[in-house]
């Protein structure tokens, strides 16, 4: 599986799960826009278009692109976004890092890169990912349902759909 993560250098070195995974050698980091594969699926939070299965051929034949930056820095202006026309965001999934434990949508890379893996049918490799992280299987085990769920339709509106529909159940209060 071909993973590269464009790493803009903003993160606590020793908490940075990029040049972890790096260091596994499930990775490669870039440091210049012009080294991300073209045709590879771009994570970036402000994709209209959600990941799923149609995703699949993508991931397969080049891979997903991770952004590993500063949450506060991070804008839709950025350049990194107009990198690719296979753009997608993530659904709604729950970190489950040491730094953001329980907070929706805030993932570390290696938890964004695991969850598009998952839901694009690469369930094993999505594993292998987190296996690296004293933590890691425990975001698979906290968003199974949803991952399975995502992973179970074939469309970025469909994933969508089980996405609103958990928020409208969840949200009831």
């Amino acid at each position: 599986m071909k993973v590269t993560v464009f790493h803009a250098n903003e993160c606590d070195k020793k908490k940075c799960t990029a040049l972890k995974m790096e260091k596994q050698g499930k990775c490669r980091i870039v440091y210049k826009i012009h080294q991300i594969p073209r045709g590879a699926v771009v994570l970036n939070p402000f994709a209209e278009k959600a990941v799923s299965m149609e995703d699949r051929p993508l991931v397969e034949d080049k891979g997903v692109v991770g952004l590993d930056c500063s949450w506060n820095k991070v804008s839709s202006s950025s350049s990194f976004f107009s990198l690719s026309k296979y753009h997608r965001s993530l659904p709604f999934l729950v970190a489950a890092n040491p730094v953001n434990y329980g907070k929706p949508c805030i993932l570390s890379t290696n938890e964004a890169v695991a969850a598009t893996l998952y839901i694009t049918g690469f369930k094993d490799e999505a594993r292998y990912i987190m296996d690296g992280f004293k933590w890691g299987h425990s975001f698979i085990e906290l968003n199974f349902d949803l991952l399975e769920g995502y992973s179970s339709v074939d469309t970025s509106a469909e994933v969508v759909k089980i996405q609103n529909d958990y928020l409208d159940e969840h949200m009831k209060g």
